[in-house]
C-alpha cells in the first residue's frame, strides 16, 4: 500500500476525518481531534503508525515482522506498521481498528 492509498483510505472513513501536518515531517489523521493514524514522511522505509488495543498489539508484533511498537509513540498503544512488508487488506484492516478504537472512546 502506498502513502497516497492510505491517505485516501483514512478519509474516506467518515466525512469529519481530518489531516493535518503537525510537525516538519509528520501527517496526523484525527477523529474528533483525536488521533488515530500518524505518518511520517521521510521515514527511510514507508510506515504508519495506529493504535491498537494492547493485547492486538502484542499478538500483531509475534506474527508479523512487518509490525513494530511505534518510533515516539506510547508502544503499549501505537505500533508502526511497514507498507512494504504488509498486503493492503491488513493495513487497511488495522487502520479501520484504531480508527474505531478512538471513535470508541469518545465522549
Amino acid at each position: 500500500m502506498d502513502i497516497e492509498s492510505v491517505r485516501n483510505f483514512a478519509l474516506s472513513l467518515n466525512e469529519n476525518v481530518t489531516e493535518e501536518l503537525f510537525a516538519k515531517q509528520w501527517i496526523a489523521w484525527r477523529i474528533c481531534g483525536k488521533w488515530f493514524l500518524l505518518m511520517q514522511l521521510d521515514a527511510p522505509e514507508p510506515r504508519i503508525a495506529v493504535k491498537l488495543p494492547p493485547d492486538v498489539a502484542t499478538s500483531l508484533r509475534d506474527q508479523y515482522s512487518g509490525v513494530r511498537p511505534a518510533y515516539h509513540m506510547n508502544k503499549t498503544h501505537w505500533s508502526d506498521l511497514y507498507l512494504n512488508e504488509l498486503d493492503d487488506k491488513f493495513v487497511k484492516m488495522q487502520i479501520t481498528v484504531s480508527y474505531q478504537l478512538v471513535l470508541s472512546k469518545l465522549p
